[in-house]
């Protein structure tokens, strides 16, 4: 089970480029942000960038899906 991240850790991982990342590391730093969201015992400045850093995890995630499922169709058609 991969380790939780601490609200520092989450913090300072809102400047990572997220194309450094795997679909994996993405959508576990994104589970961590919405952990922490839901909590909802964040300062506003910090909720807010942390929201932002979100949106811009599921954009990646959502790429990397669309690709994956793209060459699974390409690999069915081949076939």
């Amino acid at each position: 089970m991969p380790k939780k991240q601490s609200a520092a850790e989450v913090g300072a991982a809102t400047d990572a480029n997220p194309d450094a990342l795997t679909f994996e590391q993405a959508y576990d730093e994104l589970q961590q942000i919405v952990i922490q969201l839901e909590r909802g015992d964040l300062p506003l400045e910090q909720s807010m960038t942390l929201h932002a850093r979100g949106q811009t995890l599921v954009s990646f995630c959502n790429t990397l899906l669309d690709a994956a499922d793209l060459r699974v169709r390409q690999i069915d058609t081949a076939g």
